[in-house]
Order: structure tokens, then C-alpha cells, then sequence
């Protein structure tokens, strides 16, 4: 039974090891490589898990980044949407769609355009006033999630102190002295 987990652990480590960037129709998909759109180039989607996305140059449909960071200097035609990193938009870039942040920083340039919307839940935006957005900002700041959390952990903390005070002053109910050193 072990020679079979051993062998297929061996096997699905070989094509992993193997494995080659996917790209289709000039779509740049990554894991754990960045992906970099000079300024003459052009994709049409960048996808992105555990790296980052460099553009120079467009991307004429989404950029997606998981556990990652987006560098815009160039255009996005459509989404820019990053879970667990930052957006970085330089001056006189622009977003087509929306351009979404879950849990990370939003920096934008000067003359930066968002097509529709701009939304960044649980992070921190930094925008001139400058920055033209043509649909909703939304923008909830990392404190409103950060804050429950802090008091629920500090009272697991408070609940586990006090049982093990109360099993210390149990079991010391036991002996009629302290003892002896």
C-alpha cells in the first residue's frame, strides 16, 4: 500500500515538475513565475497565482493575480483584480473595467483611469485626486475585519488564562501547606 502512495506522490511530482506555462490565444497563465508584458507586447488575459504581473504594454482582457502583486504602467482593457496582493497603477494608465483588491494595498498615479468600478475590501487606497473612476468606489479599510477578529482572539486568551487559574487554585485546594522546596 505504501509502494502505490510512494509511486503516484513520485508521479504527480514529475508532471508538476513538468509542467509548462499554459498559454492560449495570448493568454499568460503563471504559477509561481511572474509574468512581465513589455511595452510592445500584447496578451489577452494574465493569470497569475503565487507571482506577480509586470505591464508595460496591454492587456486586452482581465488581469487575475492570486497571492500576488499588479504593476500596471501600461493599459488593462478590461478587469484588474488581485486577491491577497497589491494594485499598483503608474501615471496616465488605465483600467477598462474594474479593478478589484481583496485584502491588500491599492496604489494609484497620477491620471489614472477606472473604466467602472473600484473596489478594495479589507485593504488600504491610496488615489490622488487625480484619479478618475466613472463608477462606484468602494472601499472598506482592513480595520473592520482586523478588529472582530482581535477581540474574539483576545477572549479565547482570557477564557483559556482563567480555566487554567481555576485548575491551579483546584489542585492547590488539595494540599493544607505549600510545598516544600
Amino acid at each position: 500500500m505504501m509502494n502505490r502512495i510512494l509511486a503516484a506522490s513520485l508521479l504527480a511530482a514529475a508532471f508538476s515538475a513538468a509542467a509548462a506555462p499554459a498559454h492560449a490565444n495570448q493568454d499568460a497563465v503563471q504559477l509561481f513565475s511572474n509574468i512581465h508584458v513589455a511595452a510592445d507586447q500584447q496578451v489577452h488575459d494574465a493569470v497569475c497565482f503565487f507571482c506577480n504581473v509586470h505591464v508595460q504594454g496591454k492587456v486586452t482582457h482581465d488581469i487575475v493575480v492570486f497571492f500576488g502583486n499588479v504593476h500596471l504602467a501600461g493599459e488593462a482593457q478590461h478587469d484588474v483584480v488581485s486577491f491577497f496582493g497589491g494594485v499598483h497603477a503608474e501615471d496616465n494608465s488605465s483600467i477598462g473595467h474594474d479593478m478589484v483588491n481583496f485584502f491588500g494595498s491599492v496604489r494609484l498615479g497620477e491620471n489614472v483611469t477606472v473604466g467602472k468600478d473600484m473596489v478594495s475590501i479589507f485593504g488600504a487606497v491610496h488615489a490622488p485626486a487625480s484619479t478618475i473612476v466613472r463608477g462606484d468606489r468602494v472601499w472598506l479599510p482592513a480595520w473592520i475585519f482586523w478588529a472582530p477578529v482581535l477581540v474574539v482572539v483576545l477572549a479565547i486568551v482570557l477564557i483559556v488564562a482563567e480555566i487554567r487559574n481555576r485548575r491551579r487554585r483546584w489542585a492547590a485546594t488539595g494540599y493544607p501547606m505549600p510545598p516544600r522546596p
